[in-house]
């Protein structure tokens, strides 16, 4: 009987994949859990780790020369977790991923994953969904700089997450939308400004 946690990290890893075929790649996923603070993947390593979260919140930054450190995205509940760099370009990740949260993942390194699908042709087309959702994913950030404004990249944030607010801390928050904790709150009082008018 396949674990039902497993089966659905499957279908979302995978979009396209046959069920009947989940069999071969189930004994691969292992749950981990991280304490909040925990680094999940570290800068400079290769890491070819897949991790669907189940619950909690990973946050990826980098640190600059001056020792700033640079929010580049937050992942949470439902959503995979993986160096891009590391899986699409073969290369050290250039972004540090740690647990902001106590966060529990299933977790299968993709290299198992690519040699299964190498054996298995039926698994290309699920191959061929999760690179374009993993590119998909840096074009909408990167696009989201060019098109709007912060103020409209924080409110689509809390669309997209509404309870980031209680979650996440303010700086943390701040330069992930590319700004100042300072603009920050402007932004938000400038939110609540319109909505009390």
């Amino acid at each position: 009987m396949l674990d039902s946690e497993k089966i659905e990290f499957y279908l979302r890893l995978f979009k396209g994949i046959d069920a009947e075929h989940l069999e071969k790649v189930i004994d691969a996923t292992q749950q981990r859990i991280l304490e909040p603070g925990v680094i999940y993947i570290r800068e400079g390593e290769n890491s070819s780790r897949l991790g669907y979260i189940k619950e909690g919140m990973i946050r990826s930054y980098h640190v600059n020369e001056k020792g700033i450190e640079t929010t580049v995205l937050l992942r949470w509940e439902e959503q995979i977790v993986a160096s891009y760099d590391s899986i699409l370009m073969q290369k050290p990740s250039r972004f540090t991923y740690h647990a902001l949260e106590k966060t529990t993942l299933l977790e299968v390194e993709y290299s198992v994953i690519e040699k299964l699908l190498e054996d298995n042709p039926v698994f290309e087309k699920a191959r061929y969904h999760f690179v374009l959702d993993m590119l998909t994913q840096s074009l909408e950030r990167i696009e989201s700089f060019i098109l709007q404004t912060p103020e409209e990249r924080y409110l689509q944030l809390i669309k997209d997450k509404p309870d980031l607010l209680q979650r996440v801390p303010d700086k943390h928050l701040a330069t992930l939308l590319g700004i100042t904790p300072v603009s920050l709150s402007r932004i938000r009082k400038r939110i609540t400004q319109k909505l009390s008018h």
